[in-house]
């Protein structure tokens, strides 16, 4: 199964990092948060990433091209012009990366990146949080359902908007409930490529047409995940996943 990363907003909320680098690569332990999603991923046997570029774009393909200066030692031989790698820790990982415009809205975004896709269902998140969902058990759950879309929900104060549930079924969204929200989209999806085909252009949201529509064709399904959720949208959210790396506690740190 592959696995899509929306990587390539501006992340104006957490500017004082996102001015000089795109919002995934911001560090966690010395670390870009996109690493960190991906390993969470990998832990789960997906391997297989397609990750959509948009501002700062170059930046993620830099990493990646210098994957190996970025996690091993080396000795240069400058008058050979040759590198030695010692103590390598490669990943099994097969990463395409795709320039999908600094504009691009979620919806285009993923409309984009269709090509690399097939014809299996894929998983897709966001590439600016982390959790310690339980992807292996969500697949079931996907499969179980068969739905073309899989979405998961987590609680939320009442600041984000609603997801109104019957059952593990998603039937509408409320963008500001007039009560405390009790449940939110937590990203982390498992999806048909059928469901691109409800993405019109460049310029559609993710959140509004596309799963709106799946909402009322009763097509997407409420993978609940009560444990470890956290977005990083500002920079006092940033320290606080830092501080949890740093002490030894982060909860999304699945691949020990």
């Amino acid at each position: 199964m592959k696995c899509v990363i929306l990587a390539g907003g501006r992340g104006t909320r957490i500017s004082e990092e996102s001015h000089l680098r795109p919002k995934p690569m911001i560090e966690i332990g010395g670390r870009p948060i996109l690493w960190h999603i991906m390993k969470g991923y990998a832990s789960h046997d997906v391997n297989d990433f397609v990750i959509c570029l948009g501002y700062r774009g170059y930046m993620v393909k830099e990493f990646f091209a210098n994957y190996f200066l970025h996690s091993a030692d080396v000795t240069m031989y400058l008058a050979e012009n040759r590198l030695e790698f010692h103590d390598t820790r490669s990943e099994p990982w097969t990463v395409t990366l795709v320039d999908t415009g600094e504009s691009t809205m979620t919806g285009g975004r993923l409309r984009r990146v269709r090509e690399y896709l097939g014809e299996e269902d894929f998983c897709m998140t966001y590439g600016d949080g982390l959790a310690n969902v339980d992807i292996t058990a969500q697949r079931q759950f996907h499969l179980h359902h068969g739905l073309l879309a899989t979405m998961t929900v987590v609680p939320a104060p009442a600041r984000f908007g609603r997801v109104s549930l019957e059952g593990d079924r998603v039937m509408a969204f409320e963008e500001k409930p007039s009560s405390e929200a009790s449940t939110i989209n937590g990203g982390f999806f498992i999806l048909s490529p059928e469901v691109l085909d409800r993405v019109e252009d460049d310029d559609a949201h993710w959140e509004r047409g596309p799963l709106e529509s799946l909402a009322r064709d009763s097509q997407l399904a409420a993978w609940r995940h009560d444990g470890f959720w956290q977005p990083m949208d500002t920079l006092r959210e940033k320290e606080l996943l830092e501080d949890l790396w740093r002490s030894d506690s982060a909860p999304w740190h699945t691949w020990r």
